[in-house]
Order: C-alpha cells, then sequence, then structure tokens
C-alpha cells in the first residue's frame, strides 16, 4: 500500500496557502473619521487587508470605513459590510493582475524591445517573438521557411528551461545568461541571451532577450 494511500491528506498538494493562527485572531480598533468613532473588532487579515486597500488608493482605513458604513445598508452589521468589502477589493485586483499577466502583455514587451526576443515554453516551443528576432531568424537562417519565422525552426539552450527557472529563483528573478542555438535544415546560428520569467502564472513561460544578434 503507498504512502498516498495511508495519508491521503498530507501527500497531496496544498490548494492554499498555508494559514496563520495569528491571522484568526479578532483584533478591536478604534477608526476614527470626520469626528466618528467608530469601535470594531476584525480578525487580522482583515485588517491587514483593509491597510493594503487604503495604500494603494491613498487614503486612511478611516476613510474606507466610513465609505462602507454610508453605502451599507445595515449600519448593525458594519463588520460583515467591511469583511464583504475586502473580499470584493482582492477579487478585483486580483482580475486587473491577471489582465496585465497575459500573452498580450507580452507581445506588447515584446514589440517595445528594440532587440531580438521571444517568448518560450517549458517545452522550448517559441510562442511569440518580436520583428528584430524576424529578421534576425532571416539574415542568418534564410532557408527557414515559412512567413512566421517559425516554421520548422529548432532551438537548443545551453541550459535547461527548469534550470533557468530553478536559477531565477534562487536569484531573486535576476536575468539569466545562456548561450542558444537555432537552426533550419542544414543551416545553424548561435548567440547568447537574457532569460526572465515572463508575467503570466500559468503555464511557465520565459521571455529571451538576444543580446549579440
Amino acid at each position: 500500500m503507498s504512502d498516498s494511500a495511508i495519508r491521503p491528506d498530507t501527500a497531496r498538494e496544498r490548494l492554499l496557502p498555508a494559514l496563520a493562527a495569528e491571522d484568526f485572531g479578532p483584533e478591536f480598533r478604534v477608526v476614527a473619521r470626520g469626528g466618528v468613532r467608530r469601535g470594531i473588532r476584525l480578525e487580522r487579515a482583515f485588517w491587514v487587508s483593509l491597510k493594503h486597500m487604503a495604500e494603494s488608493r491613498k487614503c486612511t482605513i478611516g476613510m474606507l470605513v466610513e465609505e462602507i458604513a454610508e453605502h451599507h445598508p445595515d449600519q448593525g452589521n458594519l463588520t460583515s459590510a467591511i469583511r464583504v468589502a475586502c473580499m470584493r477589493g482582492l477579487a478585483e485586483e486580483s482580475m486587473e493582475l491577471r489582465k496585465l499577466a497575459s500573452i498580450r502583455t507580452i507581445n506588447a514587451i515584446l514589440v517595445a524591445c528594440p532587440s531580438p526576443a521571444f517568448a518560450l515554453s517549458s517545452s522550448k516551443k517559441i510562442l511569440a517573438f518580436n520583428t528584430p528576432f524576424q529578421q534576425l531568424v532571416r539574415r542568418q537562417l534564410p532557408s527557414a521557411p515559412g512567413e512566421d519565422g517559425r516554421q520548422d525552426l529548432k532551438l537548443a539552450l545551453d541550459l535547461n528551461v527548469p534550470d533557468i527557472f530553478a536559477r531565477l529563483d534562487a536569484n531573486s528573478e535576476t536575468p539569466v545568461t545562456s548561450g542558444f542555438v537555432i537552426g533550419a535544415g542544414e543551416r545553424r546560428y548561435r548567440g547568447q541571451l537574457s532569460a526572465v520569467r515572463a508575467p503570466v502564472t500559468e503555464p511557465e513561460l520565459l521571455m529571451a532577450f538576444v543580446f549579440n544578434g
């Protein structure tokens, strides 16, 4: 019998971040705004959320609480309204981050880059590229077929993609330099690139910037 059959809860991957005991502990604070003082008891996690919301909106926690109180019909249940406001604020922030973390954003970065650059999947498949990279391929590999610069194009890296991600994790996302070879038919071109993690959450992608092409 496998360990996973004996301990299914501990063997499976965690779906949510670990919760600290202090996040559950209620904290009582007095929030003042416009001469009105409100005593509020909330779990610490919600106070932290309110603080982050206030910082991002360049206001005070008191201003946020006042706005929530003004727009909540049931004044006797202000703490529930604050919790809902915190959840909605986090959901909206997450949605905005998802919009930023997309292939469209990667394409925009590549287009803005004046040097050859491309986005790479973990299987070394080129998913997006800019015009300078396309011009590099046509100049160095004139036998490469197709108009998109990718057909039958083979790419090899001196470092494995998992190793690049591991180095990014270990060095606070400092760009990783690696040699590479692209080929089409019998022709080959060797160069060097600087790799960073692409701004997407899933799947993990690399953005590679050629610096001697």
